[in-house]
């Protein structure tokens, strides 16, 4: 894994730099799936901070994954709703639209990992690496359409918001429902001009070489902040503390 040093050179990085070194322990409870199945969840955070380990907890239905932090359960889901969520899709299925807005479901032990970094390798590299990014990421426009608000979120180049249809479609239903929607990238091609949005372009590192998704709302706060540390090689985590997603928005504002 690269170091802190690897970071590009913009302000988001101080972010992902400043995120501890803690590992976490998640396992799975009575397997009755096929073996394959657990070898999914151990490929899909192998090179995480998560280490899968083999714990005796009788009070959870079969097919359960518990997370661990400081020995202590934080959090549990049922396995089918991280097959459902990460492991049987691929990032196509969000990118597409197959996998609507309304139809987004974080499970817990995802949602759980929050202020944790994750180092991860899209395709051909990994499969499956990517996909609790992303999820989040989904996640996140999501909450921007329930509950209104500000969304911000960067894209590297602003074209990719109309190239990936699943993409359009999101930020038309985002902007129709929230009033402060904000996109930002390079300015190779503007977003069209049905969508409710306001641009913010630039060719800086923090344009080109950062992933952050953001939504502040009076009811809640979400943010996911990544950064590439090489070609299709990102570092990030996510938090819905709202103390964090302000310090992050103030940077974005104040900077992009």
């Amino acid at each position: 894994m690269p170091k802190s040093a690897d970071l590009p050179d913009c302000r988001l990085s101080e972010f992902v730099k400043a995120r501890g070194g803690t590992t976490h322990e998640m396992a799975v409870i009575n397997l009755t799936h096929p073996d394959p199945i657990n070898r999914m969840v151990e490929k899909l955070f192998e090179r995480q901070p998560v280490e899968l380990v083999d714990v005796d907890e009788s009070e959870f239905d079969d097919d359960t994954v518990i997370l661990l932090k400081d020995g202590e359960v934080a959090a549990s889901s049922p396995l089918d709703a991280l097959l459902d969520a990460v492991l049987l899709v691929n990032s196509d299925l969000y990118t597409t639209g197959v996998v609507g807005i309304e139809d987004i479901e974080l499970p817990e032990v995802i949602a759980k990992l929050s202020g944790t970094t994750f180092h991860v390798r899209g395709y051909p590299e990994s499969d499956h690496e990517k996909m609790p990014l992303i999820l989040i990421s989904r996640y996140i426009e999501r909450l921007s359409y329930l509950n209104g608000g500000t969304h911000r979120a960067s894209f590297q180049r602003l074209s990719r918001i109309d190239d990936e249809k699943g993409t359009l479609k999101v930020y038309r239903k985002i902007g129709d429902r929230c009033p402060n929607v904000h996109v930002y990238g390079v300015p190779d091609r503007l977003p069209p001009r049905e969508l409710d949005v306001t641009a913010h372009a630039g060719y800086s590192g923090d344009f080109d070489s950062t992933w952050f998704v953001l939504h502040v709302s009076e009811k809640e706060s979400a943010a996911l902040v990544a950064v590439e540390v090489s070609a299709n090689e990102w570092k990030g985590y996510w938090t819905f503390e709202d103390d964090e997603v302000s310090d992050v928005e103030e940077t974005v504002k104040k900077y992009l």
